[in-house]
């Protein structure tokens, strides 16, 4: 009876890893194998404003909003907005001197949802056409918005662009870009090769003006508003561009602390949604709306950390046992591997990236950190801090 017992718990194991694996094999052999999209020169240039909202972010913003100013897009069709909230007064008197507008915001319960909204009624009265959302310490590469204004010129009004490291000077700074350009193959770049939307990410998106105005109202207080972005967009089934290949920098974590806090974050967002969408997406399925029902799914995944965590206690467990699950287990962290490995760019293998894999473990344990903490991260703004990318 005992025996039974466990080759059924076992099976039930055996196939709900299984389920997350073969899904990530399949997005990244989608993304490595399918086509790139190339979006032709847009006839029209359209006006774009530029959100850049930030959180006590004094050590970066200044950086930030020098860069975003240089943009090689003409000066007249773009406009930046730095969203201040909780910067010092030195912050502020330095951002005044630059060509650019300042919106300053205090809340309570501080989220982007909430800065963006004020964002948006003080901007309001002088319309455009397109709004980029960056985060206080993003830099977009050359021709960034002459790309995101050839995509709308297609008929795309949701566009993500390719977030990517800034820094990589850390091995743990690196496994986090690793993370970052995995996500990228699976969830952008082959979930469009397949036909469906490419996932959002929170900075480097772009949004048709009154589509963004009316999808942020009534955000919340959440501070996983580009998730609720992304439910909203799905529901009514609009498409999502990947610009793969255009880059928007983003400073990686470098420090175990500071990624345990983000993801305490992220999985507090995941556990959020997952309650929140849970009966929702199995309606949208049976509508047909496979989008909604993929991107409902999404929160059933494990993080790709904690799943390699988790299929290495399984294939420790199954030696222990003799189980006869064990070749098939084995195989399935091959499968595992295999789709991680082939997402990340082949001009990072060198042995600055085998340091990077040594960092996995603190990895590990910064997630189980970050699990303790869900609950504090749901009821309270957690403040990832940029700026510093040493040990």
């Amino acid at each position: 009876m005992i025996h039974q017992i466990s080759v059924v718990l076992q099976s039930i194991i055996l196939v709900y890893l299984s389920i997350q694996v073969f899904y990530l094999l399949f997005f990244a052999l989608a993304g490595r194998l399918g086509r790139k999209t190339n979006f032709p020169v847009a006839q029209k240039l359209r006006k774009i404003r530029i959100f850049i909202p930030g959180y006590k972010e004094d050590a970066v913003i200044i950086a930030t909003a020098k860069d975003a100013i240089t943009q090689d897009y003409p000066k007249e069709l773009f406009e930046v907005v730095i969203i201040a909230d909780s910067f010092s007064e030195a912050t502020l008197n330095t951002l005044k001197t630059l060509p650019i507008k300042i919106v300053e915001v205090s809340f309570e319960k501080s989220t982007k949802g909430k800065a963006l909204q004020k964002a948006i009624e003080a901007t309001a009265a002088v319309p455009v056409d397109i709004v980029v959302i960056l985060d206080a310490d993003n830099h977009m590469s050359k021709g960034f918005l002459h790309a995101v204004n050839n995509a709308y010129e297609k008929g795309y009004q949701v566009i993500q662009g390719h977030r990517t490291a800034k820094n990589l000077q850390t091995p743990f700074a690196l496994l986090d870009a690793c993370t970052e350009e995995i996500n990228n193959n699976i969830f952008r770049r082959g979930h469009v090769a397949v036909g469906l939307p490419s996932a959002l990410i929170g900075s480097g998106m772009a949004f048709d003006w009154n589509l963004f105005t009316g999808y942020l109202k009534d955000i919340g207080d959440t501070s996983g508003e580009d998730k609720e972005l992304e439910f909203r967009i799905v529901r009514e089934k609009r498409d999502v561009a990947f610009l793969d290949g255009q880059f928007v920098l983003d400073e990686k974590v470098a420090k175990t602390d500071v990624f345990s806090q983000q993801r305490s974050r992220w999985l507090a967002m995941q556990v959020e949604f997952l309650e929140k969408y849970f009966v929702e997406g199995w309606i949208q399925l049976l509508k047909g709306n496979i989008a909604f029902f993929n991107k409902v799914f999404q929160t059933y995944l494990f993080p790709r950390v904690m799943l390699v965590a988790a299929m290495v206690l399984w294939l420790a467990l199954m030696f222990v046992l003799s189980s006869e699950y064990l070749n098939y287990s084995l195989l399935l962290f091959a499968a595992l591997a295999f789709s991680l490995l082939i997402s990340i760019p082949s001009r990072w293998y060198n042995k600055q990236l085998l340091m990077a894999f040594l960092q996995i473990p603190g990895a590990i344990i910064s997630m189980l950190k970050a699990m303790l903490k869900i609950g504090k991260a749901r009821k309270q703004f957690i403040h990832t801090p940029h700026g510093d990318t040493e040990h």
